[in-house]
C-alpha cells in the first residue's frame, strides 16, 4: 500500500511540474512570437505585460526585446542553470531567439534582439 501512495505522489508531483513548465514555455513562445509580428519592442514598460503561471511559480516579463523569467520562490543558483539550460535547449531552432542567459541579477533572460 505505501508503495502505490509513494507512487502516486511521484507521478503527481511530476505532472505538475511539467506543466508548469509547458504553460512556461507557452507564455515565453507568445512573447517571443509577438517580438516577431506584433511588437517592435515593449520597451521599458514591460511590467504591465507581465505574467505569471497559474501555479505561481514563474513571473515572465518582456523588457525591450528582452524576456525576464523569474522563478517566484527561494531557490540555489543551480534551479535558475537548469531552467536556462531547458530554454535554451527550447529555442536551439528559433533563429528569433538569439540568446538565454542568466543576468547579473540572477534572473534569465531572453534576448530577442535584431
Amino acid at each position: 500500500m505505501k508503495k502505490y501512495l509513494v507512487l502516486i505522489i511521484t507521478v503527481f508531483l511530476f505532472i505538475s511540474c511539467s506543466q508548469s513548465k509547458r504553460e512556461l514555455y507557452e507564455i515565453t513562445d507568445s512573447f517571443v512570437e509577438s517580438l516577431d509580428t506584433e511588437f517592435e519592442s515593449y520597451g521599458m514598460q514591460g511590467e504591465k505585460y507581465s505574467k505569471k503561471t497559474t501555479d505561481g511559480k514563474y513571473r515572465i516579463m518582456p523588457v525591450g526585446r528582452l524576456i525576464n523569467v523569474k522563478i517566484m520562490e527561494v531557490v540555489e543558483d543551480g534551479t535558475y542553470e537548469d531552467l536556462r539550460d531547458d530554454l535554451t535547449d527550447h529555442y536551439e531552432d528559433d533563429n528569433r531567439v538569439n540568446k538565454v542567459y542568466i543576468n547579473q541579477g540572477g534572473t534569465i533572460m531572453i534576448d530577442c534582439r535584431n
